[in-house]
């Protein structure tokens, strides 16, 4: 009977001690499950980049014969001037600045086309600071320089940025603006595109965005980091950064619960550009009234 008691008290304790091990290792396992899961909402799965995507298209010969020879344009500023500063890559960068009248923290922060930093942005970038009030405008340059005037050559530097150091350019741009400036970023073409990767860079410092027919960003999980609203002006006919394109980027800014307004025109590629033979002036008088609108109350 002693050896029996003995036998079960031993049997008892076997079982308990299995049930604590079972119940140890089911709270592990849910604890890794739930870290996981938590990883992976954290951590989206890597995916192509929308500036790499863009810059593709240069090796494709109908999208760089889609753009026309530029027109002769000349265009020399008198209140601009031609700046270095430094990059966060360890280097330096050179850009074209418009100072404010008036000391102020509101910066524009303006990307060029695949042309480059030539004379029409600067021109552009002129306007806009005359428009805008008491701004500071800043160009940047993400061909470090080159500016093309040939398809050949756009499509060359378009493929030759590399994001580490179009990244570190921006970054620049930011910390010369400063830690308590308020950015709004524009571009068009190639430069639409890293106007919207500007002011996901800007982080809580972006006010406010508009890209000019340039390629979204489709990461939605980047999106949702987004801390300003965009404004969108895009062309119908484009081929490439096409409506079925943009009605994509707009349901990713509506799930990631961002805000974009999206304007449309029956236009080409490039429609903005005086100097581009498919200019539309229509398209780009409308264009330019919405965006003083978007801009005008966020740089105050």
């Amino acid at each position: 009977m002693k050896n029996s008691f003995k036998t079960t008290q031993f049997n008892l304790q076997l079982l308990t001690t299995m049930k604590k091990f079972l119940l140890v290792t089911l709270l592990i396992s849910c604890s890794a499950m739930a870290f996981g899961q938590s990883k992976m909402a954290c951590c989206p799965p890597a995916g192509g980049s929308a500036t790499k995507q863009f810059a593709m298209l240069a090796a494709d010969k109908k999208f760089v014969m889609a753009h026309p020879l530029p027109l002769k344009y000349h265009f020399q500023s008198d209140i601009g001037k031609a700046i270095t500063y430094n990059t966060s890559d360890g280097k330096t960068a050179g850009a074209f600045f418009f100072k404010a009248k008036k000391p102020t923290n509101n910066y524009l922060l303006v990307v060029h086309e695949w042309w480059g930093l030539n004379d029409w942005v600067k021109k552009e970038s002129e306007k806009l600071y005359n428009d805008l009030g008491d701004v500071n405008v800043l160009d940047v340059d993400l061909y470090d320089g080159k500016v093309a005037t040939t398809r050949e050559d756009a499509g060359k530097f378009m493929q030759t940025v590399k994001d580490d150091r179009a990244q570190a350019i921006i970054k620049g741009a930011i910390a010369y603006a400063g830690p308590k400036a308020r950015i709004a970023t524009i571009g068009w073409c190639f430069g639409g595109g890293w106007s919207l990767q500007s002011a996901l860079m800007a982080c809580k410092q972006a006010i406010g965005c508009v890209m000019y027919y340039g390629m979204p960003e489709q990461d939605v999980n980047k999106l949702k980091t987004l801390n300003c609203d965009v404004l969108g002006n895009f062309a119908a006919k484009d081929a490439w950064i096409n409506p079925k394109v943009v009605a994509q980027f707009e349901e990713n800014m509506k799930t990631a619960g961002k805000k974009v307004t999206v304007h449309e025109y029956e236009a080409d590629h490039g429609f903005a550009n005086p100097s581009n033979p498919i200019y539309n002036s229509q398209a780009t008088t409308e264009a330019y009234n919405y965006t003083l609108a978007f801009l005008k109350p966020r740089l105050r």
